[in-house]
């Protein structure tokens, strides 16, 4: 049976550092099978749409945190070992480019500034899909900004494998949840869709957008168990300090 671990959204540089390291440290113990990452690993902020035109865009902080990212992800990777690891193309990942292309279009031809080289993914043996991954017939790791925002945990990536025709899991709400979608007739279950959210890895005290109201997230990842074709996706919420998986705390 393959195990799979899937990273949620950090933001980098507003990760929540003690649960990111811990994330890391269970993945190191835990030697999974493979690793994935749903995207939204770096926030990049400079360059957002938000920020034009404001104090942001001009911070001179944007290597610093593609820095502080390619760090992490290595981290992930030396955690991981020699075993396969994919990360996602996402709406914060595509903001470099974007950025570029709008405001400075001669430069978007420039390789160097693809995100996946600014973060030295192949250097380091990280496989970045700029598109859906298929990782086991009839399911995708996706971003989650691909389809409809649905308000629900799992809504949103269930509206997606509708959509797609194909059981997903992905990031980008920061909520975690599963849900799920059989038809079948006669007694027999002839088609079966899941949408899985995974929750994120952020410091949400630093998500200062949010105002002084809360929000439907939950940090945490989730483990996949793909077994005969077959694919069991578990969330695994982190709970103050410490989070549970196979019946062992891990608390950090």
């Amino acid at each position: 049976m393959k195990r799979i671990v899937v990273l949620s959204d950090m933001q980098i540089p507003y990760q929540d550092k003690r649960a990111t390291r811990a994330v890391m440290n269970f993945v190191a113990d835990y030697e999974p099978d493979e690793l994935f990452c749903v995207g939204d690993e770096a926030d990049s902020p400079e360059p957002s749409r938000w920020n034009k035109g404001l104090a942001g865009e001009f911070e001179g902080t944007l290597q610093k945190g593609l820095d502080e990212t390619t760090k992490i992800m290595t981290g992930f990777k030396e955690a991981l070992g020699d075993k396969p690891f994919h990360t996602m193309r996402s709406n914060h990942g595509d903001r470099i480019q974007n950025y570029v292309t709008r405001f400075a279009p001669a430069l978007a031809s420039l390789r160097d500034l693809e995100y996946s080289k600014l973060l030295r993914y192949r250097e380091n043996e990280i496989t970045y899909h700029d598109k859906f991954y298929q990782f086991t017939p009839g399911w995708i790791l996706a971003h989650g900004d691909e389809g409809r925002a649905n308000k629900q945990p799992g809504g949103t990536a269930l509206t997606l494998a509708k959509q797609i025709g194909a059981s997903v899991i992905c990031g980008h709400t920061h909520k975690q949840g599963i849900q799920h979608e059989h038809t079948g007739f006669g007694g027999q279950i002839r088609h079966k869709l899941y949408g899985v959210e995974v929750g994120h890895l952020m410091d949400i005290s630093q998500a200062h957008y949010l105002g002084q109201t809360g929000a439907n997230w939950q940090q945490g990842f989730t483990i996949l168990y793909q077994r005969r074709g077959n694919v069991t996706p578990v969330n695994v919420p982190i709970n103050g300090r410490s989070f549970v998986v196979e019946g062992k705390v891990y608390e950090f």
